[in-house]
């Protein structure tokens, strides 16, 4: 019983000097850099890189979709900015399409009507091959923009080396439940934390999807592989977000974080659907973990790091669960010493993180290790056990494809040019940049275009 006690203490010491050490640096490199004030303007109206909005939607709440069309009308961008909606096969089409119809005396929108679900990878590149913008931004059709996202992004996506930029998410709904409250809490410390720490050196790993934009030339070159992603053989759909961000990475371009690049998206207000949705997104992080270690040789040494602690830290507090768990069925002894450490640790990142937001709710977030011990880890270990289930889980697909004239049907796409690696690609992208030109062609019919 003793060998027990010894093996939670030494696998939760294995854990706290890792973590640590990680959010240690983690929270140094987060700490906001001085910027160079010639950096604080984008180029002349006349130069100005044009942007194309892609909004992907399925089976999407009706005034959801309206209120993320709506702020997306509402950018204060000086450039020419245009906007594809995409409804990808939905079962609820005939009471969004007076939505659609809503925006349709707008110039600048579009609305792609497929005649199937083909998931949302495939419904985004579907507009990316119909658009040309310099700029492609990816929206989720339930987030809502602040009215100079476009503007603080595309000043980002001046730099020819920068690849993709996101900005900083909060829950719309966070007033909602408990749930929200702490979700949109884990949103803050995820993005002025985790992402502010990498994008120190140019290298976030996952522009996250509600709100991430990109540099179309990189698009072009990188598409293929985005589309066709498999995992044992099998097409891989959903993590779409963190792929292309992993490609625009190992093409040897930089992926940036924007905080004041405000963007708020609906999360969860239930356990299930949270549960869900953490299940698809720990699957997602697990198959492209290779792609992004191949990644870190030429990175800098704090990213290697930063996956090591989110690899192997939540494997160190697994077992020190574990072990303690076992000790107390066993020994009717609690594991005190695994129990204060974990304890001490949650206070203190609770207490920085309200320091440095300057909001004492974030006190609040210890119980959110509650949930990380005895739900999100389990998960964890049956996302590793089941890899090869690509269900999305909180979407189901329409039993019925939507029948009717009114259609713009995106059929059979013109394939981009075939993706290179490394340093070719960018190469290859910066060429591209200086001759803007290539054409793509789609077969379409037209119903609300302001085009």
């Amino acid at each position: 019983m003793d060998l027990l006690a010894t093996a939670s203490t030494v696998a939760v010491s294995c854990y706290a000097l890792l973590s640590a050490a990680y959010k240690s640096m983690q929270m140094a490199y987060a700490l906001p850099m001085d910027r160079s004030p010639a950096s604080d303007n984008l180029v002349g109206f006349d130069l100005l890189p044009s942007v194309d909005v892609i909004v992907p939607c399925f089976n999407e709440d009706p005034s959801a979709l309206s209120a993320c069309l709506a702020s997306i009308a509402s950018q204060q961008y000086a450039g020419k900015l245009q906007v594809y909606v995409v409804d990808d096969g939905s079962s609820n089409r005939d009471a969004v399409v007076p939505v659609h119809g809503a925006f349709a005396g707008d110039p600048r929108f579009s609305f792609v009507l497929l005649d199937k679900n083909v998931g949302k990878r495939k419904a985004q590149i579907a507009a990316i091959r119909r658009s040309s913008g310099d700029l492609v931004l990816n929206v989720d059709s339930d987030t809502t923009l602040a009215s100079d996202v476009v503007t603080k992004l595309a000043l980002k996506m001046q730099h020819p080396a920068v690849g993709a930029a996101m900005g900083q998410l909060v829950a719309s709904n966070r007033s909602d439940t408990w749930l929200t409250r702490l979700i949109d809490m884990e949103y803050w410390l995820a993005c002025n934390e985790e992402r502010a720490a990498q994008a120190r050196f140019g290298a976030v790993m996952c522009c996250c999807g509600p709100c991430a934009m990109y540099r179309r030339s990189a698009l072009l070159l990188l598409l293929d592989q985005y589309e066709t992603q498999l995992f044992r053989g099998k097409p891989s759909d959903f993590g779409e977000d963190r792929h292309l961000t992993i490609l625009m990475l190992k093409a040897g371009l930089r992926t940036e974080y924007v905080p004041d690049a405000i963007a708020a998206t609906v999360v969860p207000d239930r356990l299930g659907p949270y549960l869900r949705q953490q299940l698809r997104w720990a699957r997602s992080t697990f198959r492209d973990t290779l792609l992004a270690l191949r990644l870190l040789p030429s990175l800098d040494r704090y990213l290697t790091l930063d996956v090591v602690g989110q690899n192997l830290g939540p494997l160190l507090l697994a077992l020190s669960v574990l072990a303690g768990l076992a000790q107390l069925a066993l020994t009717a002894t609690v594991p005190w010493s695994a129990v204060l450490m974990i304890a001490s640790m949650t206070i203190i990142r609770c207490s920085v993180a309200a320091f440095r937001a300057r909001q004492l709710r974030f006190l609040g977030f210890s119980l959110h290790t509650f949930i990380n011990i005895f739900l999100l880890l389990p998960l964890k270990a049956y996302a590793l056990c089941t890899l090869s289930n690509s269900d999305w889980l909180s979407r189901k697909a329409p039993t019925l494809p939507y029948g009717g004239e009114k259609q713009i049907v995106v059929k059979n796409p013109i394939a981009g040019p075939n993706a290179t690696g490394g340093s070719e690609v960018a190469h290859a992208i910066r060429r591209a940049d200086l001759s803007r030109g290539s054409s793509r062609v789609v077969e379409s019919e037209s119903v609300f275009s302001g085009e």
